[in-house]
Formats: C-alpha cells, sequence, structure tokens
C-alpha cells in the first residue's frame, strides 16, 4: 500500500499529492511516470507523469486533475489514506543533454507540473532554460514559483490577460524562433491541441521539437496497445516507446480522434461516481 502524506489543491480540480513509494523515487527519472489504481477490487488504472521525487525521503509527487471517474476518486483521498496499487517508474526518461542555444519548456495547464523534473534535469545539465507556463486564467496557473525558483526565464501566458501577458502558448514561441537565439529545442506537455500548435509553429523554423503525450493507457507495458499513437507513420506505444516523441512527427489528428473514443463512457461513470462518492462520504 502507498500512503498520502501530503496534499493541497493548486487549481479548480487539480490536486498536488504527495505519496511514499521510496523504491520509485530512487529510482525515477525526468519524464518517466507511474500507473496508479485507485479502487482496489477490478479498479481504472491511470497513468499519471511524476513531478516530483525525494529519494532521501522517499516519497513522489503526483499532481492531476479530476476529470474522469478514478482522478475524482483520487481526489478524495486524504492524508493517511492509501492507494493499493502505484507501479512505476515506466516509461523513457527525458533526453536530457548539454545544448548550445536555451531550452524552451512549455507547460499548458496541468501539464506545467511534469514540465518542473524536467527543467531540473536541464539546468542540471548547464542549458539555459524559458519556461511558458500557460493557462485559460490567473486562477489555473500553476508550479510559477516552483519554476521561478529555478528557471532562467518565466514566461506567464492566460486567455484573458489577468495574469502575465494575454495570448496563447505559440506567442512566445514564435517570438523565440525568430530571435536572435532561437531555442536549441522546445519541449511541450499539455493539452494535445496545445502541444500540435505548438508543433506547427516550430516546424515553420525547423527548431526541434519534443512532446509528452498522455493517451489512454492501461497496463503501461506495451501489451493492451491502447496507448497506441502514429509517429511518421509508425505505430508506437506510449507507454513504452515513450512517453515523449519528436512533435513533428506525431499524427496529432489521428490521435485525437483515438482519445475520444471513451469520452461518452467516461462521463457516465464520472456522473455516477460522484454520487456514489457523495452519499459513502455522508454515510461516514
Amino acid at each position: 500500500m502507498f500512503k498520502i502524506i501530503e496534499k493541497r489543491q493548486l487549481s479548480q480540480d487539480v490536486n498536488y499529492m504527495k505519496i511514499e513509494a521510496p523504491e520509485i523515487a530512487r529510482n525515477r527519472k525526468a519524464g518517466q511516470f507511474v500507473i496508479v489504481q485507485v479502487e482496489e477490487e477490478f479498479g481504472e488504472r491511470i497513468p499519471l507523469t511524476i513531478a516530483d521525487a525525494n529519494a532521501k525521503e522517499g516519497w513522489i509527487a503526483l499532481v492531476f486533475q479530476a476529470v474522469g471517474k478514478t482522478s475524482y476518486l483520487l481526489s478524495l483521498k486524504n492524508v493517511g489514506d492509501e492507494l493499493p496499487a502505484v507501479l512505476g517508474p515506466l516509461g523513457n526518461p527525458s533526453i536530457i543533454e548539454k545544448k548550445d542555444g536555451p531550452v524552451m519548456i512549455v507547460g499548458g495547464g496541468f501539464g506545467v507540473a511534469p514540465c518542473y523534473p524536467i527543467v531540473q534535469a536541464h539546468k542540471a545539465a548547464g542549458n539555459k532554460v524559458i519556461m511558458v507556463i500557460c493557462a485559460r486564467n490567473k486562477d489555473l496557473l500553476i508550479f510559477v514559483d516552483e519554476m521561478k525558483a529555478i528557471a532562467d526565464e518565466v514566461i506567464i501566458m492566460t486567455d484573458d490577460g489577468s495574469a502575465g501577458r494575454q495570448g496563447v502558448s505559440t506567442v512566445p514561441v514564435k517570438e523565440a524562433c525568430e530571435s536572435q537565439t532561437p531555442p536549441a529545442e522546445v519541449i511541450a506537455i499539455g493539452p494535445p491541441v496545445m502541444m500540435k500548435f505548438v508543433s506547427l509553429t516550430t516546424k515553420e523554423y525547423n527548431v526541434p521539437t519534443t512532446v509528452s503525450l498522455n493517451t489512454i493507457m492501461i497496463d503501461g507495458t506495451g501489451m493492451c496497445g491502447g496507448c497506441r499513437v502514429s509517429v511518421g507513420g509508425q505505430t508506437k506505444f506510449v507507454c513504452v516507446d515513450g512517453p515523449e516523441f519528436d512533435a513533428h512527427q506525431v499524427d496529432w489528428d489521428n490521435m485525437a480522434l483515438r482519445m475520444k473514443s471513451f469520452k461518452a463512457r467516461e462521463q457516465e461513470d464520472y456522473h455516477k461516481c460522484k454520487m456514489m462518492a457523495q452519499a459513502d462520504a455522508l454515510a461516514k
């Protein structure tokens, strides 16, 4: 069992949890993820990127948005509660190399959290890091102080202009690509549509771009095939071939269609789950 040792809300529906997982904490690298099971009996398994870890203290941090049945159930857990299964670290670590130019990392929504260990790793490698944090409004911004503490530059973008600059992620990316010192690499993590348009922007300037994909996933070991995507015309599995890929090779339209496959069922289960969970909570 994996005990929750800290929990806090970062923004609407976005939660931060520290979980006791000493083996995972000792072995994880930037870019990797875990599979979490909340219900012990035939519970759904969901992939969550490791947002931070401490090998000495034996914990990992997970940041997630309560948008489906299992993530909602996870959001109801409190400090002292235990999770029946946390499997990892899974996936290939981020490729971290010394770069000749700056590395621009773009995080959208709660996708900013998994950028944190990648920023740490690039700084440890001696790279200049420009962090772009994007959200619909100021209330949905997360990890701002954490990023300011380690990145060389932090750019805040909100759709409504309530914090930082008004605009979307592609605005600072385009500006950087057209500058005298364009990024040596752009890394984007967030909603698929955001990653797609960051990719389309950098492709115009031939700037290498990496994205971390979070597709439908069940076992996380390449057996079920649920997380398959088309990259460079070849079928890849996000869990074992990724989660990071060359953004310019990803078939974004195909990925978007696959991610909608269980949308209706997910919404149905989420609705039922909320009613049952609230009833259980009142019963206690």
